[in-house]
């Protein structure tokens, strides 16, 4: 039995640690800023914003032609400018407004870099099946946890059996 649960959290250890690394190695990416985006971290010029959040999401739903379910939306200075980050109404896409003018775009195509990271570190690989990726690698990485539980203290047992018995 100990040889089975033993393979088996071998096997788990090896499914898991494949999307746990490359969620850490596209961490990595989002820690050194100029990596993604091939841009740099700012700081925003708040004077130059002219444009309301609710007005900057009015305008990208207007770009779109229809209602955006936008989850997140973010103030960032881009390319020397304020700029608001839609997200969420078009998967992993995004539409930038000006903050200044309220002009809206769709992003443009990301580099490889920036795919990588969205891919790896939000798992957008999966498409529609991102929510049941996460409970599986999850709930595969708990029994993971719990065969290395079970063996440490088989193993820990017979080392403190031993060690009594001499």
């Amino acid at each position: 039995m100990k040889k089975v649960i033993f393979q088996l959290h071998l096997l788990l250890g090896v499914l898991v640690s494949i999307p746990v690394l490359a969620w850490a190695l596209s961490g990595f990416l989002y820690a050194l800023p100029d990596m993604v985006e091939g841009g740099m971290v700012e700081k925003i010029d708040s004077a130059r914003i002219k444009v309301a959040p609710g007005e900057a999401m009015v305008m990208a739903n207007t770009l779109a032609g229809k209602p955006l379910p936008t989850t997140a939306l973010t103030l960032l200075m881009k390319d020397g400018r304020p700029q608001y980050q839609s997200i969420g109404g078009l998967g992993a896409e995004s539409i930038f407004i000006d903050a200044e003018t309220g002009e809206a775009s769709f992003s443009k195509p990301p580099g490889w870099k920036t795919r990588f990271f969205r891919e790896a570190h939000f798992y957008y690989f999966t498409g529609s099946w991102q929510a049941t990726f996460l409970i599986v690698f999850s709930a595969l990485a708990a029994l993971s946890a719990l065969t290395g539980i079970y063996l440490n203290i088989v193993y820990w047992s017979r080392q403190l059996r031993r060690k009594h018995d001499r």
